[in-house]
Protein backbone atom coordinates (compact mmCIF):
# COMPACT_ATOMS: atom_id res chain seq x y z
CA UNK A 1 0.00 0.00 0.00
CA UNK A 2 1.23 3.31 -1.11
CA UNK A 3 1.46 5.79 1.89
CA UNK A 4 0.75 9.68 1.36
CA UNK A 5 0.75 11.42 5.00
CA UNK A 6 -1.14 14.55 5.07
CA UNK A 7 -1.49 17.83 7.41
CA UNK A 8 -4.17 18.47 8.89
CA UNK A 9 -2.91 20.87 11.84
CA UNK A 10 -5.19 23.00 14.41
CA UNK A 11 -3.79 25.48 17.11
CA UNK A 12 -5.33 25.11 21.05
CA UNK A 13 -7.03 28.44 22.21
CA UNK A 14 -4.40 30.58 24.00
CA UNK A 15 -3.91 30.60 27.66
CA UNK A 16 -3.93 34.60 27.25
CA UNK A 17 -5.09 36.91 25.77
CA UNK A 18 -3.10 38.58 23.08
CA UNK A 19 -3.56 41.67 21.04
CA UNK A 20 -4.61 40.06 17.86
CA UNK A 21 -3.92 36.24 16.56
CA UNK A 22 -1.82 35.63 13.88
CA UNK A 23 -3.34 34.52 10.50
CA UNK A 24 -4.36 31.41 10.85
CA UNK A 25 -5.50 28.93 7.60
CA UNK A 26 -8.40 27.76 6.61
CA UNK A 27 -9.71 25.02 9.47
CA UNK A 28 -6.94 26.62 12.71
CA UNK A 29 -8.41 28.32 15.36
CA UNK A 30 -6.76 30.99 17.65
CA UNK A 31 -7.70 32.78 20.69
CA UNK A 32 -8.53 36.73 20.30
CA UNK A 33 -8.25 39.37 23.19
CA UNK A 34 -11.71 38.43 24.56
CA UNK A 35 -10.87 34.61 24.89
CA UNK A 36 -13.25 33.45 22.50
CA UNK A 37 -12.04 30.84 20.17
CA UNK A 38 -12.70 31.73 16.38
CA UNK A 39 -12.14 30.13 13.63
CA UNK A 40 -10.08 32.36 10.32
CA UNK A 41 -13.76 34.32 9.42
CA UNK A 42 -14.15 35.26 13.21
CA UNK A 43 -16.83 33.40 13.91
CA UNK A 44 -17.26 31.70 17.18
CA UNK A 45 -16.73 27.39 17.01
CA UNK A 46 -17.24 24.54 18.99
CA UNK A 47 -19.18 23.78 22.27
CA UNK A 48 -18.13 23.86 26.16
CA UNK A 49 -14.80 23.92 26.23
CA UNK A 50 -13.94 23.26 22.86
CA UNK A 51 -10.79 24.13 21.86
CA UNK A 52 -10.42 22.60 18.15
CA UNK A 53 -12.28 23.18 15.31
CA UNK A 54 -12.90 20.00 13.21
CA UNK A 55 -15.66 21.38 11.00
CA UNK A 56 -15.77 24.31 8.59
CA UNK A 57 -18.52 23.02 6.49
CA UNK A 58 -22.54 24.20 5.97
CA UNK A 59 -24.49 23.76 8.85
CA UNK A 60 -23.57 19.30 10.42
CA UNK A 61 -26.64 17.77 9.23
CA UNK A 62 -29.07 15.65 10.65
CA UNK A 63 -28.58 11.53 10.13
CA UNK A 64 -31.38 11.64 7.45
CA UNK A 65 -29.94 14.51 5.66
CA UNK A 66 -26.45 13.19 5.02
CA UNK A 67 -25.78 12.42 1.48
CA UNK A 68 -25.44 8.79 0.63
CA UNK A 69 -21.92 7.80 -1.42
CA UNK A 70 -22.97 5.93 -4.76
CA UNK A 71 -21.72 3.21 -6.27
CA UNK A 72 -20.30 1.43 -3.39
CA UNK A 73 -19.89 -2.11 -3.06
CA UNK A 74 -20.71 -3.85 0.48
CA UNK A 75 -19.74 -7.65 0.87
CA UNK A 76 -19.12 -9.81 4.14
CA UNK A 77 -15.41 -10.88 5.20
CA UNK A 78 -16.99 -12.91 8.34
CA UNK A 79 -20.39 -13.49 8.56
CA UNK A 80 -21.53 -14.03 12.19
CA UNK A 81 -22.69 -17.79 12.34
CA UNK A 82 -21.19 -19.23 15.52
CA UNK A 83 -23.53 -22.60 15.22
CA UNK A 84 -20.66 -22.80 12.22
CA UNK A 85 -17.84 -22.06 13.93
CA UNK A 86 -17.69 -23.98 16.60
CA UNK A 87 -18.67 -20.97 19.05
CA UNK A 88 -16.84 -17.78 18.13
CA UNK A 89 -19.89 -15.32 18.44
CA UNK A 90 -17.21 -11.97 19.27
CA UNK A 91 -15.84 -10.34 16.36
CA UNK A 92 -14.48 -6.91 16.34
CA UNK A 93 -11.69 -4.65 15.13
CA UNK A 94 -11.41 -5.13 11.00
CA UNK A 95 -8.08 -4.38 9.58
CA UNK A 96 -7.01 -4.62 6.14
CA UNK A 97 -4.05 -4.44 3.55
CA UNK A 98 -3.15 -5.12 0.28
CA UNK A 99 -0.26 -7.79 0.17
CA UNK A 100 1.34 -9.71 -3.11
CA UNK A 101 -1.97 -8.70 -4.91
CA UNK A 102 -4.62 -9.69 -2.17
CA UNK A 103 -6.71 -7.92 0.27
CA UNK A 104 -5.73 -9.64 3.58
CA UNK A 105 -8.07 -8.80 6.34
CA UNK A 106 -7.58 -9.68 10.63
CA UNK A 107 -9.83 -9.38 13.23
CA UNK A 108 -10.17 -10.43 17.29
CA UNK A 109 -12.30 -13.35 17.65
CA UNK A 110 -13.49 -15.02 20.84
CA UNK A 111 -15.41 -17.89 22.09
CA UNK A 112 -16.39 -16.00 25.36
CA UNK A 113 -16.55 -12.64 26.24
CA UNK A 114 -14.79 -9.65 24.88
CA UNK A 115 -11.69 -9.01 26.28
CA UNK A 116 -10.95 -12.04 27.89
CA UNK A 117 -8.65 -14.91 28.14
CA UNK A 118 -8.35 -17.24 25.12
CA UNK A 119 -9.39 -14.00 22.66
CA UNK A 120 -7.63 -14.38 18.91
CA UNK A 121 -6.31 -12.68 16.56
CA UNK A 122 -7.79 -14.33 13.34
CA UNK A 123 -8.11 -13.04 9.63
CA UNK A 124 -8.90 -14.02 6.01
CA UNK A 125 -7.80 -13.86 2.40
CA UNK A 126 -9.22 -12.55 -0.31
CA UNK A 127 -8.09 -12.74 -4.06
CA UNK A 128 -11.14 -10.82 -6.09
CA UNK A 129 -10.72 -7.56 -4.34
CA UNK A 130 -12.84 -8.29 -1.07
CA UNK A 131 -15.72 -9.45 -2.61
CA UNK A 132 -15.16 -13.26 -1.66
CA UNK A 133 -13.21 -15.03 1.59
CA UNK A 134 -10.96 -17.99 2.10
CA UNK A 135 -10.90 -19.80 4.87
CA UNK A 136 -9.83 -18.24 8.42
CA UNK A 137 -6.48 -18.40 9.70
CA UNK A 138 -4.58 -17.62 12.90
CA UNK A 139 -2.39 -15.11 13.49
CA UNK A 140 -2.23 -16.11 17.29
CA UNK A 141 -4.35 -17.83 19.36
CA UNK A 142 -5.08 -16.79 23.25
CA UNK A 143 -4.82 -19.38 25.88
CA UNK A 144 -6.01 -19.98 29.62
CA UNK A 145 -4.25 -16.54 30.90
CA UNK A 146 -3.36 -14.58 27.71
CA UNK A 147 -5.79 -13.40 25.02
CA UNK A 148 -4.76 -11.70 21.20
CA UNK A 149 -7.29 -9.51 19.68
CA UNK A 150 -7.41 -7.45 17.12
CA UNK A 151 -4.56 -4.79 15.69
CA UNK A 152 -3.15 -3.34 12.20
CA UNK A 153 -1.49 -5.11 9.22
CA UNK A 154 1.65 -3.14 7.45
CA UNK A 155 2.78 -4.66 4.01
CA UNK A 156 6.44 -3.60 3.44
CA UNK A 157 9.41 -4.86 1.60
CA UNK A 158 7.38 -8.16 0.82
CA UNK A 159 6.87 -8.47 4.38
CA UNK A 160 3.31 -8.65 5.74
CA UNK A 161 3.47 -7.27 9.53
CA UNK A 162 0.43 -7.73 12.36
CA UNK A 163 0.66 -5.32 15.27
CA UNK A 164 -2.33 -6.80 17.77
CA UNK A 165 -3.41 -6.15 21.34
CA UNK A 166 -3.14 -8.62 23.75
CA UNK A 167 -4.06 -9.14 27.32
CA UNK A 168 -3.79 -11.05 30.50
CA UNK A 169 -6.32 -12.46 32.22
CA UNK A 170 -9.12 -10.40 32.43
CA UNK A 171 -8.05 -7.48 30.46
CA UNK A 172 -5.36 -6.77 32.82
CA UNK A 173 -1.78 -5.44 31.40
CA UNK A 174 -2.62 -4.63 27.92
CA UNK A 175 0.36 -5.35 26.08
CA UNK A 176 1.31 -4.92 22.09
CA UNK A 177 2.65 -7.75 20.10
CA UNK A 178 3.97 -8.42 16.75
CA UNK A 179 3.75 -10.95 14.18
CA UNK A 180 5.34 -11.35 10.48
CA UNK A 181 3.52 -13.57 7.86
CA UNK A 182 5.59 -16.68 6.85
CA UNK A 183 5.16 -18.01 3.33
CA UNK A 184 1.38 -18.20 3.74
CA UNK A 185 -1.23 -16.46 5.70
CA UNK A 186 -1.52 -20.12 7.65
CA UNK A 187 1.98 -19.20 9.03
CA UNK A 188 2.69 -16.24 11.07
CA UNK A 189 5.60 -16.19 13.60
CA UNK A 190 5.97 -13.75 17.08
CA UNK A 191 8.45 -11.57 16.84
CA UNK A 192 9.77 -10.19 20.08
CA UNK A 193 9.68 -6.66 20.70
CA UNK A 194 10.63 -3.58 22.68
CA UNK A 195 7.72 -1.17 23.72
CA UNK A 196 6.28 0.67 26.68
CA UNK A 197 3.70 -0.87 28.69
CA UNK A 198 -0.39 -0.93 28.05
CA UNK A 199 -0.51 0.08 24.44
CA UNK A 200 -3.06 -1.83 22.17
CA UNK A 201 -2.25 -0.13 18.28
CA UNK A 202 -5.31 1.08 16.62
CA UNK A 203 -4.09 2.33 12.88
CA UNK A 204 -1.06 0.75 10.80
CA UNK A 205 2.52 2.93 11.30
CA UNK A 206 2.74 5.55 8.73
CA UNK A 207 6.24 6.66 7.37
CA UNK A 208 7.33 10.23 8.37
CA UNK A 209 9.82 12.27 7.31
CA UNK A 210 12.28 12.07 10.12
CA UNK A 211 12.48 8.32 8.80
CA UNK A 212 10.70 7.22 11.87
CA UNK A 213 7.23 4.93 11.54
CA UNK A 214 4.57 6.59 14.23
CA UNK A 215 1.50 4.11 15.15
CA UNK A 216 -1.76 5.68 16.90
CA UNK A 217 -3.09 3.87 19.97
CA UNK A 218 -4.39 3.54 23.30
CA UNK A 219 -2.78 3.25 26.52
CA UNK A 220 -5.06 0.74 28.74
CA UNK A 221 -4.25 1.48 32.53
CA UNK A 222 -5.62 -1.51 33.67
CA UNK A 223 -3.24 -4.11 36.14
CA UNK A 224 -0.60 -1.22 35.79
CA UNK A 225 -0.80 0.65 38.74
CA UNK A 226 1.77 3.86 37.35
CA UNK A 227 -0.71 4.09 34.75
CA UNK A 228 -3.68 6.13 35.29
CA UNK A 229 -6.52 6.60 33.19
CA UNK A 230 -6.95 5.13 29.35
CA UNK A 231 -5.56 7.76 27.17
CA UNK A 232 -4.23 8.25 23.14
CA UNK A 233 -1.07 7.70 22.83
CA UNK A 234 1.39 7.03 20.18
CA UNK A 235 4.32 4.72 19.52
CA UNK A 236 7.44 5.50 17.32
CA UNK A 237 10.02 3.26 15.82
CA UNK A 238 13.52 3.80 15.84
CA UNK A 239 14.27 4.18 12.00
CA UNK A 240 12.84 1.10 9.86
CA UNK A 241 13.21 -1.19 13.08
CA UNK A 242 9.74 -1.59 14.02
CA UNK A 243 10.72 -4.09 16.56
CA UNK A 244 12.02 -0.94 19.26
CA UNK A 245 9.14 1.79 19.81
CA UNK A 246 8.97 4.66 21.70
CA UNK A 247 5.90 4.83 23.90
CA UNK A 248 4.03 8.53 24.68
CA UNK A 249 1.00 9.18 26.14
CA UNK A 250 -1.03 12.23 25.21
CA UNK A 251 -1.78 14.35 28.10
CA UNK A 252 -5.12 15.05 29.05
CA UNK A 253 -6.51 19.02 29.13
CA UNK A 254 -7.07 20.23 32.48
CA UNK A 255 -11.07 20.77 31.61
CA UNK A 256 -11.05 17.11 30.78
CA UNK A 257 -12.45 14.22 33.56
CA UNK A 258 -9.78 11.59 32.71
CA UNK A 259 -11.50 8.73 33.47
CA UNK A 260 -14.27 9.41 31.28
CA UNK A 261 -11.89 9.27 28.11
CA UNK A 262 -11.20 5.74 26.35
CA UNK A 263 -8.67 7.52 23.88
CA UNK A 264 -9.09 4.70 21.18
CA UNK A 265 -7.38 7.09 18.38
CA UNK A 266 -5.83 8.03 15.07
CA UNK A 267 -3.40 10.19 13.42
CA UNK A 268 -2.80 12.30 10.15
CA UNK A 269 0.77 13.20 9.62
CA UNK A 270 2.77 15.58 7.64
CA UNK A 271 6.38 16.15 7.45
CA UNK A 272 7.01 16.86 11.67
CA UNK A 273 3.52 18.10 12.38
CA UNK A 274 0.57 15.62 13.79
CA UNK A 275 -2.94 15.76 14.29
CA UNK A 276 -4.68 12.68 17.19
CA UNK A 277 -8.26 12.19 16.59
CA UNK A 278 -9.53 10.65 20.12
CA UNK A 279 -12.71 8.90 20.97
CA UNK A 280 -14.40 10.39 24.08
CA UNK A 281 -17.17 8.67 26.40
CA UNK A 282 -19.65 10.85 27.21
CA UNK A 283 -23.50 10.78 26.62
CA UNK A 284 -23.66 13.33 23.77
CA UNK A 285 -19.90 11.78 22.47
CA UNK A 286 -17.32 14.34 20.45
CA UNK A 287 -14.41 14.24 18.92
CA UNK A 288 -11.04 15.04 21.04
CA UNK A 289 -7.86 16.34 19.71
CA UNK A 290 -4.05 17.31 19.93
CA UNK A 291 -0.81 18.39 18.00
CA UNK A 292 2.73 17.62 17.88
CA UNK A 293 5.01 19.53 15.69
CA UNK A 294 7.87 17.43 16.53
CA UNK A 295 7.04 14.25 14.99
CA UNK A 296 5.21 13.04 17.72
CA UNK A 297 7.58 13.83 21.11
CA UNK A 298 5.74 15.88 22.11
CA UNK A 299 1.88 17.19 22.40
CA UNK A 300 -0.85 19.71 22.92
CA UNK A 301 -3.03 18.66 25.72
CA UNK A 302 -5.98 16.18 24.45
CA UNK A 303 -9.23 18.66 23.97
CA UNK A 304 -12.82 19.17 22.99
CA UNK A 305 -13.77 19.65 19.46
CA UNK A 306 -16.49 20.78 17.61
CA UNK A 307 -16.99 17.99 16.24
CA UNK A 308 -19.78 15.24 17.11
CA UNK A 309 -18.48 11.78 16.66
CA UNK A 310 -19.88 8.68 18.60
CA UNK A 311 -18.03 6.87 20.82
CA UNK A 312 -15.88 4.57 18.88
CA UNK A 313 -12.89 3.76 17.38
CA UNK A 314 -12.13 6.54 14.32
CA UNK A 315 -10.26 6.19 11.31
CA UNK A 316 -8.45 9.01 9.53
CA UNK A 317 -5.95 9.01 6.39
CA UNK A 318 -5.53 10.93 3.40
CA UNK A 319 -6.48 10.24 -0.38
CA UNK A 320 -4.16 9.81 -3.17
CA UNK A 321 -5.49 13.39 -4.34
CA UNK A 322 -4.26 15.58 -0.91
CA UNK A 323 -7.75 15.56 0.78
CA UNK A 324 -8.22 14.05 4.49
CA UNK A 325 -11.14 11.39 5.51
CA UNK A 326 -12.04 10.76 9.04
CA UNK A 327 -14.11 7.92 9.53
CA UNK A 328 -16.62 7.43 11.94
CA UNK A 329 -20.09 8.41 12.81
CA UNK A 330 -20.79 11.71 13.09
CA UNK A 331 -24.19 14.22 12.25
CA UNK A 332 -25.57 16.81 14.11
CA UNK A 333 -28.70 14.62 16.02
CA UNK A 334 -26.97 10.92 16.08
CA UNK A 335 -25.08 11.59 19.81
CA UNK A 336 -23.74 8.15 20.71
CA UNK A 337 -25.37 5.84 18.10
CA UNK A 338 -22.64 4.06 15.89
CA UNK A 339 -25.05 4.68 12.80
CA UNK A 340 -24.10 5.82 10.00
CA UNK A 341 -20.89 4.74 9.50
CA UNK A 342 -19.66 8.41 7.86
CA UNK A 343 -16.62 10.00 6.64
CA UNK A 344 -15.89 13.22 6.33
CA UNK A 345 -13.85 14.97 3.47
CA UNK A 346 -11.70 18.03 3.65
CA UNK A 347 -10.75 20.27 0.47
CA UNK A 348 -7.07 19.99 -1.29
CA UNK A 349 -4.75 21.75 0.69
CA UNK A 350 -7.13 22.91 3.50
CA UNK A 351 -7.01 21.32 7.24
CA UNK A 352 -10.70 21.11 8.32
CA UNK A 353 -13.05 18.56 6.81
CA UNK A 354 -16.20 20.73 5.04
CA UNK A 355 -18.24 17.52 3.46
CA UNK A 356 -20.09 14.28 5.31
CA UNK A 357 -21.28 11.71 3.61
CA UNK A 358 -22.92 8.07 4.61
CA UNK A 359 -20.69 5.13 3.95
CA UNK A 360 -24.05 2.60 4.93
CA UNK A 361 -27.03 3.52 7.09
CA UNK A 362 -28.42 0.92 9.35
CA UNK A 363 -30.82 -0.46 7.28
CA UNK A 364 -29.80 -0.88 3.60
CA UNK A 365 -31.81 -2.69 1.25
CA UNK A 366 -30.52 -6.26 0.14
CA UNK A 367 -27.52 -6.46 2.69
CA UNK A 368 -27.13 -8.74 5.55
CA UNK A 369 -27.03 -7.38 9.21
CA UNK A 370 -29.58 -4.76 7.70
CA UNK A 371 -31.88 -3.87 11.24
CA UNK A 372 -33.23 -0.41 12.52
CA UNK A 373 -30.13 -1.01 15.48
CA UNK A 374 -27.29 -2.05 13.69
CA UNK A 375 -24.15 -0.31 15.18
CA UNK A 376 -21.41 -0.26 12.42
CA UNK A 377 -18.19 0.41 14.38
CA UNK A 378 -14.58 0.11 14.56
CA UNK A 379 -13.56 1.12 10.80
CA UNK A 380 -10.39 1.00 9.25
CA UNK A 381 -9.30 1.83 5.54
CA UNK A 382 -6.91 1.17 2.49
CA UNK A 383 -6.58 3.10 -0.17
CA UNK A 384 -5.64 0.96 -3.74
CA UNK A 385 -6.28 1.22 -7.50
CA UNK A 386 -8.91 4.24 -7.52
CA UNK A 387 -10.42 2.73 -4.57
CA UNK A 388 -11.46 2.89 -1.06
CA UNK A 389 -11.77 -0.10 1.02
CA UNK A 390 -13.31 0.30 4.67
CA UNK A 391 -13.45 -2.57 6.93
CA UNK A 392 -15.83 -2.68 10.09
CA UNK A 393 -17.97 -4.35 12.57
CA UNK A 394 -21.76 -4.67 12.15
CA UNK A 395 -23.51 -6.01 15.15
CA UNK A 396 -26.79 -6.79 13.40
CA UNK A 397 -28.70 -5.43 15.77
CA UNK A 398 -27.84 -8.52 17.94
CA UNK A 399 -28.19 -7.74 22.11
CA UNK A 400 -24.68 -8.49 23.69
CA UNK A 401 -21.36 -6.60 23.66
CA UNK A 402 -19.65 -6.77 19.68
CA UNK A 403 -21.86 -9.78 18.70
CA UNK A 404 -20.46 -8.72 15.13
CA UNK A 405 -19.95 -9.51 11.50
CA UNK A 406 -16.97 -8.18 9.61
CA UNK A 407 -17.88 -6.27 6.78
CA UNK A 408 -16.13 -4.07 3.98
CA UNK A 409 -17.37 -1.19 2.00
CA UNK A 410 -15.69 -1.17 -1.04
CA UNK A 411 -16.07 2.93 -2.37
CA UNK A 412 -15.05 3.89 -5.89
CA UNK A 413 -13.13 7.12 -5.28
CA UNK A 414 -14.83 9.23 -8.29
CA UNK A 415 -17.93 8.62 -5.22
CA UNK A 416 -15.98 10.65 -3.35
CA UNK A 417 -15.80 13.93 -5.86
Amino acid sequence: MKHIPTLLVFCAMATAAVAAPEPVARGEVSAVADGTVRDNAGMPVGTRGAVFSLWQGKDLPAMTGIPVLEGVEFHQIKAHEPAKDGGYHWLHGVALAWHDDRLISSFGHNKGKENTAEEEARGSVSADGGKTWGPLFTIRSGDQSLGVSHGVLLSRGGELWSFNGAFYDNFQRTHMRAFKMSDSPEGWEEVPIKIGDGFWPLQEPLKMEDGNWVLSGIVVGKGYPDIKGNLPAVAISKGDDLTHWELITIPPGDDLRQPKIWGESTVIVNGPKILNVSRWNKSTPSALAATSEDFGRTWTPLAETDLPMAASKPYAGTLSDGRNYLISSTSADGGNSRRPLTIALSRPGEFAFTRLYVIRHAVADGLPDSQPDSALSYPYAIEHDGKLYVGYSNNGGRRGTNLNSGEIAVIPLSALE
